[in-house]
């Protein structure tokens, strides 16, 4: 177990409990403005709201450079040690083949193409690392099963304005337009190898937008993995996220819901009052 380390972006959204497993992250960067930093070490989602009051701009977010993975790879490899690397969907970033041209100076490093975003991509590392815990694994093999899951993970997201959407180049200027006009809330699936397209278009109030979502979220699904269910969320009333956690669980009792607030990169996307439930849609794992 201790001749393999896992790691993943920072974008995962699951800081925290990267640390207490001993997971490597290595954080990407965003721009508000002339001001460069970190996400969540320099720059915070708060940082991101109040230059955006102020500006009416929005971030602008960079992928990982290879020099910086090649530094995280030599940590994780130190000792002969071999790394299972987890990156941000290649469709959606250049951490990924910012990643594997790093790697090429470290055999032993395998990176992964997560095919998601957020927590999707926590989903995989967390899954790489109760795999590597158990030491009956090689990192090849640990790959393998990452890779064999990952059309599993189940990403779906509401948001409440898609002006962050649009200005960071994830929806067209009239799909934001007519989403104001008409009051939309739009609801957005993760799906093949990283693509995101529009699942739903709720009418009327957040509160009840969301209270849809989240019945959506649950029915698409028969079976999930109950260990691992995230819910990531930018600024949102708790009564919504409680509501939200409740509709859930009904479908779903036993679930793990794991709350996590969403990093500057996610949030950089999506504004205030979005939120993501993601977990794994093929029932509990049997090989961890």
């Amino acid at each position: 177990m201790n001749d393999i380390t896992v790691g993943c972006d920072g974008a995962a959204d699951i800081g925290d409990i990267c640390e207490e497993r001993g997971i490597f992250c290595e954080q990407l960067s965003i721009s508000l403005g002339e001001r460069e930093g970190l996400d969540g070490i320099d720059i915070t989602p708060a940082d991101i709201f109040e230059y955006y009051d102020r500006t009416k701009k929005t971030p602008k977010t960079s992928a990982v450079p290879p020099e910086r993975y090649e530094r995280l790879f030599a940590r994780m490899t130190d000792g002969g040690r071999e790394a299972v690397y987890i990156c941000a969907a290649s469709t959606k970033s250049s951490c990924y083949a910012n990643a594997v041209l790093a790697a090429k100076n470290f055999p032993g490093v395998r990176v992964v193409d997560s095919y998601s975003l957020s927590a999707g991509i926590g989903l995989l590392a967390l899954y790489a690392d109760d795999l590597r815990r158990t030491g009956k694994y090689t990192a090849e093999e640990i790959v393998r099963m990452v890779e064999k899951r990952r059309s599993a993970v189940n990403l779906s997201l509401i948001v409440d304005n898609m002006t962050f959407l649009h200005r960071g180049g994830r929806c067209s200027g009239a799909a934001a337009f007519f989403a104001s006009v008409l009051r939309l809330h739009i609801s957005l699936y993760m799906h093949g190898e990283g693509e995101l397209d529009v699942l739903k278009k709720y009418i009327g109030s957040s509160s009840k937008a969301m209270e849809k979502y989240a019945r959506d979220a649950a029915a698409g699904a028969e079976v999930i993995d109950p260990e691992y269910v995230f819910l990531v969320h930018t600024p949102v009333r708790r009564s919504d996220l409680d509501r939200a956690k409740e509709i859930f669980l009904s479908a779903h009792p036993g679930a793990n819901i794991i709350e996590r607030e969403a990093g500057g990169v996610i949030t950089s996307h999506t504004g205030k009052n979005a939120f993501s439930f993601i977990f794994f849609a093929d029932g509990p794992k049997k090989d961890a």
